[in-house]
Protein backbone atom coordinates (compact mmCIF):
# COMPACT_ATOMS: atom_id res chain seq x y z
CA UNK A 1 0.00 0.00 0.00
CA UNK A 2 1.49 3.23 -1.11
CA UNK A 3 2.15 6.04 2.25
CA UNK A 4 -0.37 8.64 1.85
CA UNK A 5 -0.37 11.31 4.24
CA UNK A 6 -3.91 13.56 3.88
CA UNK A 7 -4.67 16.66 5.47
CA UNK A 8 -8.48 16.94 6.06
CA UNK A 9 -10.69 19.51 5.00
CA UNK A 10 -11.63 19.98 8.61
CA UNK A 11 -8.09 20.80 9.20
CA UNK A 12 -7.24 23.04 6.31
CA UNK A 13 -11.13 24.07 5.19
CA UNK A 14 -10.27 22.73 1.64
CA UNK A 15 -9.11 19.29 -0.18
CA UNK A 16 -6.52 17.76 1.89
CA UNK A 17 -3.11 17.97 1.32
CA UNK A 18 -1.17 14.36 0.18
CA UNK A 19 3.00 13.62 0.59
CA UNK A 20 4.22 10.75 -1.36
CA UNK A 21 6.43 7.78 0.18
CA UNK A 22 9.30 9.27 -1.82
CA UNK A 23 9.03 12.76 -0.09
CA UNK A 24 9.35 11.33 3.12
CA UNK A 25 12.98 12.35 4.52
CA UNK A 26 15.05 10.59 7.50
CA UNK A 27 17.61 11.54 10.31
CA UNK A 28 19.76 9.19 11.71
CA UNK A 29 21.03 6.37 10.78
CA UNK A 30 21.65 2.81 12.73
CA UNK A 31 19.37 3.70 15.64
CA UNK A 32 18.21 0.73 17.34
CA UNK A 33 14.75 0.70 18.33
CA UNK A 34 14.11 4.34 18.35
CA UNK A 35 11.00 4.18 20.45
CA UNK A 36 11.00 7.85 21.61
CA UNK A 37 11.51 10.69 20.26
CA UNK A 38 11.71 13.90 21.31
CA UNK A 39 12.45 17.24 19.77
CA UNK A 40 13.94 20.80 20.98
CA UNK A 41 14.39 24.63 19.68
CA UNK A 42 17.92 24.11 18.74
CA UNK A 43 17.16 21.06 16.07
CA UNK A 44 18.54 18.17 17.95
CA UNK A 45 16.53 15.38 18.36
CA UNK A 46 16.71 12.84 21.13
CA UNK A 47 15.72 9.11 20.89
CA UNK A 48 15.65 6.14 22.80
CA UNK A 49 17.80 3.35 22.19
CA UNK A 50 18.42 0.05 22.76
CA UNK A 51 22.15 0.17 22.56
CA UNK A 52 22.17 1.13 26.18
CA UNK A 53 20.98 4.94 26.09
CA UNK A 54 20.01 7.48 24.49
CA UNK A 55 20.81 8.82 20.83
CA UNK A 56 21.56 12.71 20.22
CA UNK A 57 20.88 13.76 16.34
CA UNK A 58 22.15 16.81 15.87
CA UNK A 59 20.63 19.34 13.22
CA UNK A 60 24.13 19.39 11.23
CA UNK A 61 24.60 15.78 10.78
CA UNK A 62 26.25 14.74 13.67
CA UNK A 63 25.38 11.96 15.94
CA UNK A 64 26.28 10.96 19.55
CA UNK A 65 25.30 7.85 21.76
CA UNK A 66 24.77 8.44 25.59
CA UNK A 67 24.98 4.95 27.24
CA UNK A 68 24.93 3.18 30.48
CA UNK A 69 24.66 0.57 32.94
CA UNK A 70 22.49 -0.88 35.93
CA UNK A 71 23.20 -2.96 38.37
CA UNK A 72 21.72 -6.77 37.74
CA UNK A 73 20.29 -7.95 41.17
CA UNK A 74 22.34 -11.35 40.43
CA UNK A 75 25.62 -9.37 40.12
CA UNK A 76 27.63 -7.34 37.73
CA UNK A 77 26.03 -4.61 35.32
CA UNK A 78 23.61 -4.62 32.05
CA UNK A 79 22.55 -2.43 29.57
CA UNK A 80 19.50 0.20 30.25
CA UNK A 81 16.67 -0.77 28.57
CA UNK A 82 15.07 2.82 27.80
CA UNK A 83 11.60 2.90 26.38
CA UNK A 84 10.11 6.58 27.07
CA UNK A 85 12.76 9.45 27.48
CA UNK A 86 12.46 12.54 28.68
CA UNK A 87 14.81 15.61 28.12
CA UNK A 88 15.50 17.79 31.25
CA UNK A 89 16.37 21.26 31.84
CA UNK A 90 19.89 20.41 33.16
CA UNK A 91 20.64 17.85 30.36
CA UNK A 92 20.38 15.05 31.43
CA UNK A 93 17.35 12.22 30.55
CA UNK A 94 14.85 10.61 32.43
CA UNK A 95 14.95 6.69 31.35
CA UNK A 96 11.53 4.41 31.93
CA UNK A 97 13.81 0.82 32.28
CA UNK A 98 11.91 -1.99 30.33
CA UNK A 99 14.14 -4.35 32.06
CA UNK A 100 13.79 -7.97 31.61
CA UNK A 101 12.14 -8.34 35.40
CA UNK A 102 11.92 -5.02 36.49
CA UNK A 103 11.84 -1.42 35.67
CA UNK A 104 12.10 2.10 37.14
CA UNK A 105 13.25 5.80 36.34
CA UNK A 106 16.64 6.58 35.58
CA UNK A 107 18.78 9.51 35.27
CA UNK A 108 21.41 9.53 32.64
CA UNK A 109 24.17 12.10 32.45
CA UNK A 110 26.30 12.76 28.77
CA UNK A 111 29.47 10.87 30.44
CA UNK A 112 27.06 7.84 31.55
CA UNK A 113 26.89 7.80 34.86
CA UNK A 114 23.62 7.11 36.07
CA UNK A 115 21.56 7.39 39.45
CA UNK A 116 17.96 5.73 40.62
CA UNK A 117 15.23 8.25 40.68
CA UNK A 118 12.29 5.53 41.63
CA UNK A 119 12.47 1.67 41.89
CA UNK A 120 9.96 1.18 43.75
CA UNK A 121 6.10 2.76 45.06
CA UNK A 122 3.60 2.04 47.25
CA UNK A 123 5.18 -1.04 48.77
CA UNK A 124 6.00 -2.64 45.15
CA UNK A 125 9.33 -3.24 43.03
CA UNK A 126 8.64 -1.44 39.79
CA UNK A 127 7.74 -3.65 36.67
CA UNK A 128 8.96 -3.10 33.51
CA UNK A 129 7.99 0.34 32.61
CA UNK A 130 6.77 1.82 29.55
CA UNK A 131 6.71 5.70 29.23
CA UNK A 132 8.17 8.50 31.77
CA UNK A 133 7.88 12.81 30.99
CA UNK A 134 8.11 15.18 33.07
CA UNK A 135 5.88 18.05 33.02
CA UNK A 136 5.76 21.91 33.19
CA UNK A 137 5.47 21.55 37.40
CA UNK A 138 8.35 19.66 37.60
CA UNK A 139 6.63 16.70 38.58
CA UNK A 140 7.73 13.10 37.04
CA UNK A 141 4.77 10.94 35.79
CA UNK A 142 5.50 6.81 35.04
CA UNK A 143 3.58 4.42 33.15
CA UNK A 144 3.49 0.76 33.62
CA UNK A 145 2.00 -0.61 31.08
CA UNK A 146 1.02 -4.00 33.23
CA UNK A 147 2.03 -6.03 36.06
CA UNK A 148 2.02 -9.75 34.25
CA UNK A 149 5.38 -11.65 33.15
CA UNK A 150 5.67 -11.69 30.31
CA UNK A 151 3.90 -8.67 29.35
CA UNK A 152 2.55 -9.70 26.39
CA UNK A 153 -0.29 -12.06 28.80
CA UNK A 154 -1.64 -8.20 28.52
CA UNK A 155 -2.12 -7.62 24.15
CA UNK A 156 -5.53 -7.86 24.49
CA UNK A 157 -8.86 -5.91 26.32
CA UNK A 158 -9.53 -8.37 28.90
CA UNK A 159 -6.54 -7.44 31.28
CA UNK A 160 -6.40 -4.00 32.59
CA UNK A 161 -3.67 -4.37 35.48
CA UNK A 162 -1.57 -0.92 34.12
CA UNK A 163 -1.14 2.15 36.36
CA UNK A 164 0.49 5.54 36.56
CA UNK A 165 2.72 6.89 38.88
CA UNK A 166 2.86 10.34 40.16
CA UNK A 167 6.49 11.57 41.52
CA UNK A 168 6.70 15.10 43.11
CA UNK A 169 7.38 17.11 46.24
CA UNK A 170 5.52 14.68 48.27
CA UNK A 171 7.16 11.66 46.95
CA UNK A 172 6.16 8.92 44.23
CA UNK A 173 2.55 6.93 44.37
CA UNK A 174 0.11 5.40 42.10
CA UNK A 175 -2.98 7.98 41.24
CA UNK A 176 -4.65 5.61 38.39
CA UNK A 177 -4.53 2.45 38.48
CA UNK A 178 -6.55 -0.48 35.83
CA UNK A 179 -5.59 0.67 32.76
CA UNK A 180 -5.24 -1.17 29.81
CA UNK A 181 -2.19 -1.63 28.80
CA UNK A 182 -0.74 1.88 29.86
CA UNK A 183 0.91 3.69 27.27
CA UNK A 184 2.43 7.29 26.49
CA UNK A 185 0.34 9.61 29.67
CA UNK A 186 1.00 13.43 28.77
CA UNK A 187 -1.06 16.24 30.60
CA UNK A 188 -2.09 18.73 28.70
CA UNK A 189 -0.97 21.55 27.75
CA UNK A 190 -3.63 23.76 29.67
CA UNK A 191 -3.11 21.78 32.63
CA UNK A 192 -6.36 20.27 33.22
CA UNK A 193 -6.10 16.51 31.98
CA UNK A 194 -3.86 14.04 32.16
CA UNK A 195 -4.19 11.99 28.20
CA UNK A 196 -3.32 8.12 28.01
CA UNK A 197 -3.21 5.71 25.63
CA UNK A 198 -4.61 2.16 26.75
CA UNK A 199 -3.01 0.61 23.55
CA UNK A 200 -4.41 -2.56 23.43
CA UNK A 201 -7.82 -1.66 24.99
CA UNK A 202 -7.37 0.77 21.29
CA UNK A 203 -8.84 3.70 23.29
CA UNK A 204 -7.23 7.33 24.81
CA UNK A 205 -8.68 7.97 27.73
CA UNK A 206 -8.08 11.38 30.35
CA UNK A 207 -8.26 12.01 33.83
CA UNK A 208 -9.13 15.56 34.90
CA UNK A 209 -6.01 16.76 37.10
CA UNK A 210 -6.08 18.31 40.25
CA UNK A 211 -4.16 21.42 41.60
CA UNK A 212 -2.19 18.40 44.21
CA UNK A 213 -1.69 15.75 41.38
CA UNK A 214 -4.98 13.53 42.34
CA UNK A 215 -6.86 12.62 39.25
CA UNK A 216 -10.95 12.57 38.89
CA UNK A 217 -12.56 9.47 37.10
CA UNK A 218 -11.31 8.17 33.76
CA UNK A 219 -13.18 9.07 30.97
CA UNK A 220 -12.63 7.60 27.12
CA UNK A 221 -11.71 10.31 24.91
CA UNK A 222 -11.77 8.20 21.49
CA UNK A 223 -11.67 4.56 20.34
CA UNK A 224 -9.30 3.25 17.58
CA UNK A 225 -10.59 1.12 14.89
CA UNK A 226 -9.27 -1.50 12.70
CA UNK A 227 -5.41 -1.82 13.56
CA UNK A 228 -5.02 1.21 15.20
CA UNK A 229 -3.03 0.63 18.55
CA UNK A 230 -2.42 3.94 20.24
CA UNK A 231 1.22 3.79 21.20
CA UNK A 232 2.40 7.82 21.41
CA UNK A 233 0.88 11.02 21.26
CA UNK A 234 2.07 14.91 20.99
CA UNK A 235 -0.56 17.94 20.72
CA UNK A 236 -0.93 20.37 18.02
CA UNK A 237 -1.74 23.87 18.65
CA UNK A 238 -5.45 24.10 17.60
CA UNK A 239 -6.00 21.39 20.76
CA UNK A 240 -5.70 18.33 18.72
CA UNK A 241 -4.19 15.32 19.36
CA UNK A 242 -1.54 13.16 17.18
CA UNK A 243 -1.55 9.78 17.68
CA UNK A 244 1.27 7.27 16.58
CA UNK A 245 -0.50 3.41 16.09
CA UNK A 246 1.43 0.69 15.78
CA UNK A 247 1.32 -2.47 14.10
CA UNK A 248 -1.60 -0.28 11.72
CA UNK A 249 1.27 2.24 11.16
CA UNK A 250 -1.04 4.77 11.13
CA UNK A 251 -1.18 8.53 12.34
CA UNK A 252 -4.06 9.85 13.46
CA UNK A 253 -5.39 12.98 14.59
CA UNK A 254 -7.93 13.04 17.36
CA UNK A 255 -9.36 16.70 17.35
CA UNK A 256 -10.72 18.33 20.32
CA UNK A 257 -14.46 16.88 20.54
CA UNK A 258 -12.48 13.15 20.05
CA UNK A 259 -13.18 12.63 16.47
CA UNK A 260 -10.64 11.03 14.16
CA UNK A 261 -8.78 12.20 11.28
CA UNK A 262 -6.83 9.51 9.79
CA UNK A 263 -3.30 11.52 8.84
CA UNK A 264 -0.91 8.69 7.65
CA UNK A 265 -2.03 5.15 6.78
CA UNK A 266 1.15 3.21 5.68
CA UNK A 267 -0.51 0.06 7.19
CA UNK A 268 0.12 -3.92 5.63
CA UNK A 269 -3.37 -4.58 5.00
CA UNK A 270 -2.50 -8.55 4.99
CA UNK A 271 0.08 -8.08 8.73
CA UNK A 272 -2.96 -6.16 9.85
CA UNK A 273 -5.93 -8.53 9.34
CA UNK A 274 -3.52 -11.52 10.73
CA UNK A 275 -2.79 -9.23 13.78
CA UNK A 276 -6.26 -8.60 14.53
CA UNK A 277 -7.17 -12.10 13.76
CA UNK A 278 -5.17 -12.72 16.73
CA UNK A 279 -6.43 -9.85 18.73
CA UNK A 280 -9.84 -10.81 18.54
CA UNK A 281 -9.06 -14.11 20.12
CA UNK A 282 -6.78 -12.92 22.39
CA UNK A 283 -3.93 -14.38 21.31
CA UNK A 284 -1.47 -11.58 20.03
CA UNK A 285 1.80 -12.06 21.12
CA UNK A 286 5.72 -11.29 20.31
CA UNK A 287 5.35 -13.27 16.95
CA UNK A 288 3.03 -10.77 15.82
CA UNK A 289 4.84 -7.55 16.92
CA UNK A 290 8.33 -8.87 15.64
CA UNK A 291 6.77 -9.91 12.33
CA UNK A 292 8.89 -7.69 9.39
CA UNK A 293 7.20 -4.83 7.78
CA UNK A 294 7.15 -4.28 3.94
CA UNK A 295 5.82 -0.89 4.49
CA UNK A 296 8.35 2.44 4.29
CA UNK A 297 7.72 2.49 8.13
CA UNK A 298 8.43 -0.07 10.81
CA UNK A 299 6.14 0.08 13.73
CA UNK A 300 5.29 3.71 14.56
CA UNK A 301 5.64 4.16 18.54
CA UNK A 302 6.26 8.40 18.31
CA UNK A 303 5.73 11.53 17.29
CA UNK A 304 7.32 14.94 18.11
CA UNK A 305 6.85 18.39 16.24
CA UNK A 306 9.87 20.16 15.52
CA UNK A 307 11.85 22.66 13.08
CA UNK A 308 12.00 26.42 13.96
CA UNK A 309 8.29 26.94 13.32
CA UNK A 310 7.10 23.45 15.18
CA UNK A 311 5.76 22.52 11.29
CA UNK A 312 7.76 19.62 11.20
CA UNK A 313 6.32 16.07 12.29
CA UNK A 314 8.93 13.24 13.42
CA UNK A 315 8.28 9.54 13.97
CA UNK A 316 10.07 6.94 15.87
CA UNK A 317 9.52 3.50 14.81
CA UNK A 318 10.18 0.34 16.92
CA UNK A 319 11.72 -1.68 14.36
CA UNK A 320 13.30 1.41 12.65
CA UNK A 321 17.08 2.36 12.39
CA UNK A 322 16.45 6.38 11.21
CA UNK A 323 14.05 8.68 12.31
CA UNK A 324 11.15 9.60 9.48
CA UNK A 325 9.54 13.00 8.79
CA UNK A 326 7.47 15.56 6.81
CA UNK A 327 6.69 18.99 7.09
CA UNK A 328 3.34 20.77 7.26
CA UNK A 329 2.65 23.60 4.29
CA UNK A 330 2.92 26.79 5.47
CA UNK A 331 -0.47 27.49 4.32
CA UNK A 332 -1.87 25.28 6.94
CA UNK A 333 -2.85 27.14 10.24
CA UNK A 334 -1.27 24.41 12.58
CA UNK A 335 1.92 23.31 13.98
CA UNK A 336 2.51 21.53 16.78
CA UNK A 337 2.44 23.04 20.99
CA UNK A 338 5.55 23.22 22.22
CA UNK A 339 6.45 20.58 24.64
CA UNK A 340 8.14 21.52 28.22
CA UNK A 341 11.75 20.50 26.88
CA UNK A 342 11.33 22.43 23.71
CA UNK A 343 14.27 25.31 25.19
CA UNK A 344 16.24 22.85 27.30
Amino acid sequence: MPLVIAFMSAVLDRPGFTVSAADLQWRGSGLVRPECVLATASGDLYTADWRGGVAHLRADGSQTLYTGSLPQPAGGRRPTRPNGIALRKNGRFLLADLGEDLGGVYELARDGSMREVLSRVDGIDLPPSNFVTEDAQGRIWLTVSTRLAPRALAYNNRVADGFIVLMDAKGARIVADGIGFTNEALVSPDGKWLYVNETYHKKMSRYPLRADGSLGSKEVFTTFGHGAFPDGFAFDSQGGIWVACVIGNQLIRVTPDGAQQVILDDGNPDYVDWVEAAYAKAELGRAHMDQPHTTALKNISSIAFGGADLKTVYLGCLAGDAIAYFRLPDALNLCGHAPVHWHY
